[in-house]
Formats: C-alpha cells, structure tokens, sequence
C-alpha cells in the first residue's frame, strides 16, 4: 500500500493547504463535501473562494501566526469537530490540514492519569 493511501477513504473531511492557502490535497469525504464548488477541481485553488469574509480574516490570521483553529458546529442535523492546523514538512511550516469529523451530539468524555 502507498505510503498514505488509508487517508482517501478515511471517514472524515481532510483538507490540506500550503502555507498561502492554495489547496495541495484532499482526501474523497472532503471532495464530496465541497462537490458543488467543484471538489477535487479544487486543488490548486485558494481556500479564499470558499469561505466566508469573516472565516477569511480567521483563516489569514490562521496562515500567519500558524496557530490552530479547533470548534465544533452543527449543520443539517450534523454535528462535526473541526480541527485545523499547521502542519510541518521537514520540520518547517508547510501549511494548514483540516479534518472535519462527524460526532455524535452527546459525546462520552474520560479524564485519565
């Protein structure tokens, strides 16, 4: 198996961007979802055009200070954990991964030593 072929069918949204916001990967659940605005169509294109002003202003301020951005939302009776963060090739900011992960609405939490 290729080196990172388990993440094409992984159940979550995963989208990955270059340090300027330009889309260099994503993965079949992320392309589904963004299917109307053109889905693996997408890559090579800004994350700009997808978002809103005010998720562009987060989203520059993201790419800049490489700091995450991590919440929950619902939409359409779903409710997902959004992960984004900066991630590294050979130890330098290569950009932004995503990952948006459905979870169920009442979720168990353990706190363990």
């Amino acid at each position: 198996m290729p080196e990172h072929e388990w993440i094409k069918e992984f159940p979550a949204a995963v989208t990955v961007c270059d340090p300027d916001g330009i889309i260099v990967d994503m993965n079949d659940r992320a392309a589904k979802g963004y299917e109307k605005d053109g889905g693996y169509a997408l890559i090579g294109k800004s994350l700009m055009g997808c978002h809103s002003e005010a998720s562009q202003a987060k989203l520059r301020e993201m790419l800049a200070a490489c700091t995450a951005n991590i919440y929950t939302i619902e939409k359409n009776g779903v409710k997902k954990l959004i992960y984004q963060s900066p991630w590294y090739k050979d130890g330098r900011y290569a950009g932004f991964a995503e990952i948006s992960l459905e979870i169920p609405f009442e979720l168990p939490h353990f706190v363990r030593d």
